[in-house]
């Protein structure tokens, strides 16, 4: 019993080995059987096509099918040709602009000061309320200022009295010097205080329309038309130059301005034209948050003349007459500015252009079932348009929906070529079908 024991031992490993390594054998050949399966409905469609095309008619006739629809690239009759949606090029006035941000600021801000001090009387304006150039807004108590002008007046008509006398005492020593009946140094000391006493009446008159002046000032007027702000002071204040905040603040709402920052790359197209108020103005649009609405229309005014290094732009002003009051001081807008207008420029939908690893390109539709790439150089943009400069003319027809599923030379259907979309070709094209099968079934 113990001697067979011993004499099997050494076979259990061997049959162990033999069966991992058959194992392994069978795992390879399956694995290379499902890659040869896999390559194999892969690469079918091309051979079956030729199989088809040399086979009998009705296979003829299959194999005629899927080649003249085509596939994902429209070729080798893997599917259907791609359903696609053209437009044609065509020739417009293209406009060149240059949108930015801006921020609307008053063409003229002024804080109405009082010239002279006083206590005040009166208010004259509603908060808020569009005012004009001149018109009167506060009063100051008048009275001081009326009895300086009155002190001012009776100074100046003593001393006038006084160089009248003076005048004719000059005239009665003149006489007797004539006579010799004087000295004439009384007479030189009479013409020198005639001289004196007017020098004294002409300050005098200085003075007097000092007075009249500051009784004037004691009306505060709008310095500049616009709309007058929140009162900041009430009736019964000591109101004075020196008050910082003033009585009101003027806003000039008409015009009104609009700054913006321009990219230093595009200063070389405004420069020219900054200074330019003879000529045609550059079209500027205002437009609210959501670029759908234009608040004001109105034109480029100023160019800043230095570059700000942090942000690489230009400060640049546009000008609007603001009549409805659209625009309002330190509101955000949308600033479009109209350079030039390109005349006679092929466009086509934005959705035409592609772009891949050679360039710009487009699909040029030819003899109405084919898809051809071409290269193209692409100019300014719109909204929707854009411009070709080179590559296309104006007529062709351009693929705009599903150029993802195509490629160059891929064969494409349009909408109204589908079957059943015209009813005297799809007719004829279901009879082409019809009579190609029962021809093969006959044979």
């Amino acid at each position: 019993m113990e001697t067979p024991t011993t004499s099997n031992a050494p076979s259990t490993p061997r049959a162990g080995k033999r069966a991992r390594w058959i194992g392994g054998v069978a795992a390879l050949l399956g694995m290379l059987a499902l890659g040869g399966l896999a390559w194999y409905l892969t690469h079918r469609g091309p051979a079956e096509g030729g199989q088809g095309g040399s086979g009998t008619p009705a296979t003829a006739g299959a194999g005629g099918a899927g080649q003249g629809s085509g596939g994902r690239g429209g070729r080798g009759g893997r599917g259907p040709a791609a359903t696609v949606g053209v437009a044609t090029a065509e020739k417009a006035d293209l406009p060149v602009t240059l949108d930015a941000l801006g921020t609307v600021t008053a063409a003229a801000t002024t804080t109405v000061r009082p010239q002279v001090s006083g206590i005040l009387q009166k208010v004259l304006f509603k908060e808020g309320q569009m005012v004009k150039a001149g018109q009167v807004l506060a009063q100051i108590d008048p009275r001081q200022f009326e009895l300086q002008l009155m002190q001012a007046t009776g100074q100046r008509e003593r001393d006038e009295a006084q160089l009248e006398n003076a005048r004719l005492t000059l005239e009665r020593y003149r006489t007797l010097l004539a006579q010799d009946s004087i000295a004439r140094q009384d007479v030189d000391t009479q013409a020198a205080l005639v001289k004196q006493l007017q020098g004294t009446v002409t300050t005098d008159r200085a003075n007097e329309g000092t007075a009249r002046l500051n009784l004037g000032y004691t009306k505060v007027v709008a310095p500049i038309s616009g709309r007058v702000g929140l009162r900041v002071v009430d009736i019964g204040n000591l109101v004075g130059s020196s008050d910082a905040a003033g009585i009101a603040v003027i806003t000039q709402l008409a015009p009104i301005d609009v700054e913006f920052a321009v990219p230093q790359d595009r200063v070389a197209e405004l420069a020219p034209r900054a200074g330019d108020r003879a000529g045609a103005p550059m079209v500027a649009l205002a437009y609210d948050r959501t670029r759908s609405t234009v608040l004001e229309k109105g034109g480029f005014y100023a160019l800043d003349n230095q570059v700000d290094t942090q942000t690489g732009t230009v400060m640049a002003k546009a000008r609007f007459a603001n009549a409805g009051s659209s625009l309002f001081p330190s509101q955000f807008v949308n600033v479009r500015l109209e350079l030039r207008t390109i005349k006679d420029a092929v466009v086509v939908p934005v959705t035409a252009l592609r772009h891949g690893s050679s360039g710009d390109y487009v699909y040029v539709l030819q003899d109405g079932q084919t898809a051809s790439q071409r290269p193209v150089k692409r100019g300014i943009a719109t909204v929707d348009k854009v411009q070709i400069e080179s590559g296309l003319a104006a007529g062709e027809q351009v693929i705009t929906e599903g150029a993802d599923r195509i490629k160059d030379g891929a064969r494409v259907t349009l909408p109204s070529q589908r079957p059943g979309a015209d009813g005297e070709g799809g007719g004829k094209r279901r009879r082409h079908r019809d009579d190609a099968g029962a021809a093969g079934a006959t044979r």
